[in-house]
């Protein structure tokens, strides 16, 4: 029986030693130029890897780098004959490295080269290359006609991947998420066909694009609707310095019954923002100083000090969101980290008994670390208004998410950080799952992830993967699995 082991366990090394020179021997066909893709075991290869949660240590087989929609067709083949998975990096800022496959021995392609653009200034549609970072979009979209579109506001974030996942920013109260521009995508399928997808061409494909698009091809291209640049914002923020847990308790439910007042303008975007020692609230009011005077935010927040800057240049403003603390934090550098995220709908908004409870526990409770916060980030309006079912993205109803992070800049996350975290979803949750979980907010520890993070749109989504991507090439740890096939 030994014996027997003993020869699987070679023929198992032998074969996957002639699948790797087969990838090799492929994608050096692929690129005229060796420098088009690294392979495992090359000069450097970590530092070109490049994790961005270094407490998730993956390493892919092969990173590859296309300069075109073929090239990335190309590489898919080669990656597929071969018998290996395929993930797409834009920004390269996914929480469980899942760009990079979010296991050991993927290949992944990073799409930072596909930087095409150009403006319809008939219909004011922008077309955009899947490797441009937020930073680039801002930019190019404001100098083609002083156009934006909504997103979130770290820079560093790659458009291929925020735009088919979610996408929520200051503006998306109203004018929607980011995918909610998206009008139509130039995509590379499993069996390495380039296609269309629209609304009309290939449907379920796009339908399955817009929030799920990792598990079901890698877009190469988007065609996106875009709208004026806002005029006038007021940037604002209250804190509160060393609160205790009862006024801290307080503040937030001043917070939550101001965002959940359903004749709150649409033009107003809000955060309450919780660090170790301080909390605040912050956000935009896309108005003037006058409007926003009319709203009187300092009676509404008591006990915090507020101040307010107005903003007359769009791109001023989108600079100032860029310069938050906490995306010093976060979104940077590659750092060890851990996240989790949860929802509220106007119907399930937070109790103030778990209020209590929720604040009662961070002020106790043993974090392993001073670097956490949480963000409990405003949304509804537009992506309200949108059905459940019109996208994969699932999570139209949420008022309020709560985005949950832990971070250790010496080392691996600890036991003790995580336990925090899972203590504090327990209590908002009331221990509940499947929770709601946005996907972008990647949580590689929580069970029941696929139901979590597309809710009752994860049957029709296994259905078109048993149609467009049956062997499962595009997939990580947690993306949805064809129908009929149990997860990997």
């Amino acid at each position: 029986m030994l014996l027997k082991l003993f020869f699987l366990a070679v023929a198992a090394s032998v074969a996957l030693a002639a699948s790797s020179e087969a990838l090799k021997q492929c994608l050096e066909n692929v690129f005229t130029d060796r420098a088009g893709f690294a392979f495992a075991g090359d000069l450097f290869y970590d530092r070109i890897v490049n994790r961005y949660n270094l407490n998730i240590p993956v390493t892919p087989s092969a990173l590859a780098f296309p300069t075109s929609s073929q090239q990335v067709a190309d590489i898919v083949k080669c990656a597929a004959d071969n018998g290996y998975p395929v993930q797409a990096r834009s920004g390269g800022h996914s929480y469980g490295n899942y760009g990079l496959g979010g296991a050991d021995g993927a290949v992944a392609i990073d799409l930072k080269h596909l930087q095409q653009f150009s403006m319809d200034k008939t219909t004011w549609q922008a077309t955009i290359g899947a490797g441009s970072l937020l930073s680039d979009v801002t930019q190019r979209l404001s100098h083609a006609g002083g156009r934006a579109m909504s997103h979130g506001i770290c820079p560093q974030v790659g458009s291929g991947g925020h735009f088919t996942i979610g996408g929520l920013g200051p503006t998306s109260r109203q004018f929607g998420a980011a995918l909610d521009h998206v009008l139509e995508v130039e995509v590379v399928l499993a069996n390495s066909s380039i296609v269309r997808a629209s609304d009309t061409e290939n449907k379920d494909l796009f339908w399955a694009i817009k929030g799920a698009a990792s598990g079901y091809g890698i877009v190469t291209e988007f065609k996106v609707r875009t709208e004026p640049e806002p005029g006038t914002a007021v940037q604002y923020a209250y804190s509160m310095e060393f609160g205790n847990p009862t006024k801290q308790a307080t503040l937030f439910k001043s917070w939550q019954a101001f965002v959940s007042d359903p004749k709150l303008t649409r033009k107003m975007a809000s955060t309450l923002t919780m660090l170790e020692n301080s909390m605040a609230i912050s956000g935009t009011f896309f108005g003037t100083k006058e409007e926003y005077d009319k709203l009187n935010l300092t009676n509404k927040f008591p006990g915090a000090n507020g101040d307010a800057l107005v903003f007359e240049d769009w791109l001023g403003l989108v600079a100032h969101w860029a310069e938050d603390l906490i995306l010093g934090l976060a979104a940077g550098i590659p750092t060890n980290f851990y996240a989790k995220s949860t929802s509220w709908t106007p119907q399930t908004l937070i109790t103030p008994e778990t209020v209590d409870k929720m604040f009662d526990y961070i002020a106790t409770v043993n974090k392993g670390t001073l670097g956490w916060f949480l963000l409990f980030d405003l949304q509804g309006g537009y992506t309200n208004d949108i059905p459940t079912n019109a996208t994969s993205y699932a999570h139209r109803d949420v008022l309020i998410w709560l985005q949950s992070y832990t971070v250790n800049f010496l080392g691996p996350i600890s036991q003790a950080q995580i336990d925090f975290l899972d203590g504090l979803n327990k209590i908002v949750t009331n221990n509940k799952l499947p929770y709601t979980a946005y996907p972008g907010y990647v949580d590689p520890l929580m069970p029941n992830a696929p139901e979590a993070y597309w809710g009752t749109n994860l049957p029709r989504l296994q259905q078109i993967k048993e149609l467009v991507d049956p062997n499962d090439v595009f997939r990580n740890p947690q993306s949805p699995s064809p129908a009929n096939k149990e997860p990997l």
